[in-house]
């Protein structure tokens, strides 16, 4: 294929990559006795990222999906690419006083505190089908508070993603009956 200037980009497949290989596990972080599932190898990583997008993109492409919403901060990381690869819009829910136009917020628990998320109150119609992505699914909260949002917004939840899902803190309850895939579990 030609780009502008008449340079070729490479059509070559990318190399095989074992994308849980490139996850750092951080012991105590942020705080003592969390075990922190670093993704910042994978990112860097130019075929591990690929790799990871293409798994959502091979999981959602075709399902008519009008907005990704990726969840702050790591899940614009992952949710932009695949946003653009199914041809959908990307819609970011942010931490607490980022956004610049009128807000939905929503309160939540983490497994080390609490916090809240927002979206813009215009941002999904009512009826648009969305999927939710991020980085790691944990005890549920910030999904379980993302869902709450979009909810509200009027949007049909047609999936969660996560790269990353940690079982045995039971998350995926938080989340309720929406369809939910990850990736890889620990």
């Amino acid at each position: 294929m030609k780009r502008k200037g008449g340079q070729s980009r490479s059509t070559e497949p990318f190399a095989a990559v074992d994308v849980t290989s490139l996850v750092r596990s951080i012991p105590d972080f942020p705080i003592p006795g969390i075990l922190f599932r670093d993704i910042t190898p994978l990112l860097r990583d130019k075929d591990g990222f690929r790799a990871a997008v293409d798994l959502f993109v091979d999981r959602y492409s075709g399902q008519g999906i009008d907005y990704v919403v990726g969840i702050e901060a790591r899940g614009y990381m992952l949710g932009a690419p695949v946003a653009y690869a199914i041809r959908a819009g990307f819609v970011p829910v942010r931490k607490p006083g980022k956004l610049p136009a009128a807000k939905l917020t929503e309160k939540y628990a983490l497994e080390y505190g609490t916090n809240s998320l927002e979206i813009h109150d215009d941002a999904i119609g009512h009826g648009h089908r969305v999927l939710v992505v991020d980085d790691l699914l944990a005890t549920g909260g910030t999904a379980g508070a993302t869902r709450k949002l979009l909810e509200r917004l009027g949007a049909r939840i047609e999936g969660f993603a996560f790269l990353i899902e940690l079982t045995e803190l039971h998350g995926r309850e938080r989340v309720g009956d929406v369809d939910v895939t990850s990736f890889i579990q620990y």
